[in-house]
């Protein structure tokens, strides 16, 4: 504790605010883990800037003093981003949570690190705007930009890589440097915004974002296809995609998950492989769309088709999508999800949705699939024993399994929920002939290795 004391100590000297920097055992324990299963791993003290002065303050002390630092936003990552592994200061940016500029005009906007997407949300609404990247979770859009979150929208918007147009960012040395600019364009100079975006605080902090807003669509429908099989539903989800259709999101659920749903929100779907699929714009061409999905899934056998434009039926369908974590988690209480989180080109999709489904059913390992279909993206999320190694070891060969079957499939171990230290093995097997090149870029970033270190770079 000592050694803690004096740290805090010498943090209280760069943020003079007892209330900011903190070693109460409730709060370290707060930033010692995410919503995955792996292990908890304490700070040893948690900072809270207000400032992207303070954040440097605390990168340059950290930096000469050789103290790890982990970046903290909303805590909801899946692959161990923000658990300190090495102890340390936990820079929790929820504070820096400010819109400091709105521009309609421009269809942007900047903001700090802190700000989530809800609140964000409800700044551009009345505007008319709204920013689509939509992973599920309230999360902070520092941590989105950080992991390069996506969702259930990326199929028709993209990513937050899409829509980073620039960045404030403080270097491992407590330097402040901007990349990008206002511009939705630009030809100068290496690509930094995209590098720091996906870099998971390996590379430096985000303190400030300049995003892209969109116009919010004049209509908007949603449907429901129930299929006699995840293969079938997978086969209409690349007929929709291949056909044109303007899809906001397409997402896949599988009958084990429309069962957890209906016990933990209270829906009563048939228990049956689902399709969740959103169209917006004209009135006119969501009609047209509508039409098209419902002739393509009829195609691929589906047993009921129902489509809706209350917000507030939209509301309650999309809410349940997005707690199919949660009601996974809610059938086995005590237990911890492992998500996978591979992606395929959609063609392969419905084969590599069959190989998932039977290992699965193999492993012994409860659990559902859920996907966004429209770009190759799904999940296998499986219950374990964190405290048991030998349903960890169970789960953990199971998705080795399906990272395999992916990569021979041309796809890729990780589509949206980042590298952390849950995946490194996996990013070697992917692209270990650009791992030196990561080890490069790294050591020239953060020379002493002090941001989220062992996390994205074997």
């Amino acid at each position: 504790m000592a050694v803690v004391a004096d740290l805090r100590t010498e943090l209280l000297r760069l943020v003079p605010d007892e209330r900011r920097v903190s070693d109460v055992e409730s709060v370290l324990d707060e930033h010692g883990a995410d919503l995955s299963y792996h292990a908890p791993r304490r700070p040893d003290v948690v900072v809270y800037p207000q400032s992207t002065q303070e954040v440097a303050a605390v990168l340059g002390y950290a930096d000469g003093a050789g103290v790890h630092v982990t970046p903290f936003g909303a805590g909801t990552s899946l692959e161990g981003h923000v658990i300190p592994l090495e102890g340390g200061i936990s820079l929790d940016l929820t504070r820096m949570s400010s819109i400091l500029e709105l521009r309609p005009d421009d269809l942007t906007v900047t903001v700090q690190p802190g700000v989530t997407r809800s609140q964000l949300e409800a700044a551009a609404g009345p505007h008319g705007l709204w920013f689509p990247v939509d992973p599920g979770a309230d999360a902070t859009l520092g941590g989105m930009a950080a992991t390069n979150a996506s969702g259930t929208t990326s199929v028709r918007y993209g990513g937050m890589r899409t829509h980073v147009l620039a960045l404030e960012v403080v270097l491992a040395g407590g330097k402040v440097v901007r990349t990008g600019s206002r511009a939705v364009k630009t030809s100068a100079g290496y690509n930094l915004t995209s590098l720091l975006v996906g870099s998971e605080g390996t590379l430096g902090v985000i303190t400030e974002l300049t995003l892209r807003l969109h116009p919010i669509p004049e209509h908007i429908v949603v449907a429901r296809a129930a299929f006699p099989s995840v293969e079938a539903a997978c086969r209409a989800a690349a007929a929709i995609i291949g056909a044109g259709v303007l899809v906001t999101r397409c997402e896949l659920l599988d009958a084990t998950t429309i069962g957890a749903l209906n016990a933990f929100s209270g829906t009563s779907f048939p228990e049956s492989p689902y399709l969740f699929v959103e169209f917006g714009g004209t009135e006119a061409g969501v009609a047209g769309d509508l039409a098209s999905t419902r002739e393509l899934v009829e195609d691929e056998g589906a047993t009921a088709f129902e489509a809706e434009g209350d917000p507030t039926a939209r509301a309650r369908m999309w809410n349940a999508r997005h707690n199919a974590l949660m009601a996974s988690l809610a059938l086995a209480p005590g237990t911890k999800a492992m998500t996978t989180d591979v992606a395929v080109p959609v063609s392969e999709l419905a084969a590599a949705i069959e190989h998932a489904r039977r290992t699965l059913d193999e492993s012994g390992l409860r659990g559902g699939i859920v996907g966004h279909v429209g770009d190759g993206n799904f999940h296998v999320a499986f219950l374990l024993d964190p405290d048991d190694e030998a349903s960890i070891a169970r789960a953990e060969a199971l998705n080795a399994t399906l990272v395999d079957d992916a990569l021979g499939r041309g796809g890729t171990c990780t589509g949206e929920h980042g590298i952390g230290f849950g995946k490194l093995r996996y990013l070697e097997q992917e692209h270990g002939d650009l791992v030196p090149l990561y080890r490069g870029v790294k050591q020239l970033f953060d020379p002493n290795g002090i941001l989220n270190p062992g996390k994205l770079v074997p």
